[in-house]
């Protein structure tokens, strides 16, 4: 009798350690790869150059900065990271909303007349996609990713006209909630686009809402907006009573109007005045992978969901033949959907290409989830193509082909904190 229960101990005991053999085994495969080293130093290397979103742009757009602020703190004093956020918080529009991108007003030729400009900051020319409704929840997380990394809080209290930025903080919320927000299905809504995308359907260049807009609610906008009021909460906790009820609401609206359970999978939209699409096309045959991406980091999915989600990110990629879960979304939409060419033909730009920008967010929300094997396979293939191609790319076509700015720094940035956290893991495996 004994011998039988030292027997099943033992069993046991071997079940317990294979796991963790594992783990120490994976982790060592991490920290042995010689290319997370050279692609964080091309990062390093690419940032020091600026602001800007990358080669391609002349504009420092919000929702970019938000992804490589914190690599900018490796190589630029807190003075100059604070000095960009000040900026927008100067440009700030009268009802609160915050613009995408600033220029330097001199670069503005006289026949360009998209931009805005704010006696609080002549230096500079500012632009506004209107058909988004992420710039104010960017600059919050920006501000609080500047916050973590620097330790300086001196900068909520610094006085911009006749507030301070603190202040100006729970105004950008207070816009979305008085400009963007769905009374029927307690969330915010912008203009239709491709997930996390720039660009409406219905007209040529497609970035400002007007008459032809088809107003819709989408994850990605509610899952960005749940991870500002979570950030700005921690940083202003006399905000919290006021904002976490709207917080918890906005998470339970968005799991219970946009998640779909029977499929696994977010709803691509809900249409306030009809869908710009032909009536027999069914849009939710389309899996979004970067709104999926970010919705995890608003913890809005189960780890059991989360499992399910990069299952399918998985699979959608092998069917469509793509690189990596960077993958915009699968399918994408048909060739003519949009009037804006860029978005034609089908794996083009935001229509299906592949984006590290997003693929990478996912892979820092499956170590975070403890998928960290998941997280490491599907990491590799966006480390490998910044070496074989020299450069951080905007985007890939479906044959991983590079496309955009090659110095894209958003890229750069969420790929640095990937490797970083994976290497991380891999070092408290071998403590």
């Amino acid at each position: 009798m004994m011998n039988k229960i030292a027997f099943y101990l033992f069993g046991f005991l071997l079940l317990g350690c294979a796991p963790q053999k594992e783990e120490v085994a994976l982790a060592k495969k991490i920290l042995a790869n010689e290319q997370f080293n050279e692609v964080k130093s091309r990062a390093l290397a690419v940032v020091k150059t600026g602001f800007n979103a990358g080669d391609g742009y002349r504009e420092v757009w919000i929702r970019d900065y938000n992804t490589f602020i914190a690599l900018s703190a490796e190589v630029y004093p807190a003075v100059e990271l604070r000095e960009n956020l000040l900026v927008f918080f100067r440009m700030q529009g009268e009802d609160g909303n915050i613009i995408d991108g600033f220029t330097p007003a001199e670069k503005i030729s006289d026949g360009e007349t998209d931009f805005s400009y704010s006696e609080l900051e002549p230096r500079y020319a500012g632009h506004k996609n209107t058909v988004e409704t992420d710039q104010e929840t960017s600059l919050i997380q920006t501000v609080f990713k500047y916050i973590k990394v620097t330790g300086d809080r001196s900068i909520l209290d610094m006085q911009i006209g006749d507030k301070t930025v603190a202040q100006r903080m729970e105004w950008a919320m207070q816009f979305l909630m008085d400009k963007r927000f769905s009374i029927e299905y307690g969330l915010i809504w912008g203009a239709t686009t491709a997930d996390w995308g720039d660009v409406q359907p219905e007209h040529g260049w497609g970035v400002d809402i007007d008459g032809n807009t088809h107003r819709a609610i989408d994850i990605y906008d509610n899952a960005m907006l749940i991870i500002a009021l979570d950030n700005m909460i921690e940083l202003l906790p006399e905000a919290k009573s006021k904002w976490l009820p709207i917080r918890d609401k906005l998470a339970e609206n968005a799991k219970n109007h946009l998640w779909d359970v029977k499929n696994q999978k977010f709803i691509p939209h809900i249409y306030l005045n009809g869908s710009p699409f032909p009536g027999d096309f069914n849009e939710n045959e389309i899996f979004y992978f970067g709104g999926t991406a970010v919705a995890i980091e608003a913890g809005l999915l189960s780890k059991e969901e989360i499992r399910a989600s990069i299952d399918e990110m998985v699979s959608r990629v092998r069917q469509a033949g793509a690189a990596s879960i960077g993958l915009t979304l699968y399918p994408p939409y048909p060739d003519g959907f949009f009037v804006n060419k860029i978005m034609n033909p089908e794996y083009s730009y935001q229509n299906g290409g592949d984006w590290t920008w997003f693929g990478a967010r996912m892979v820092q929300q499956l170590v975070k989830y403890g998928f960290v094997q998941e997280a490491y396979e599907q990491l590799l293939p966006m480390t490998e193509r910044v070496v074989k191609n020299n450069g951080f790319f905007e985007w890939y076509t479906i044959d991983n082909e590079p496309k955009g700015s090659g110095t894209f720094r958003g890229s750069a940035g969420v790929l640095f904190t990937a490797i970083n956290q994976l290497e991380d893991w891999a070092h408290s495996q071998n403590n």
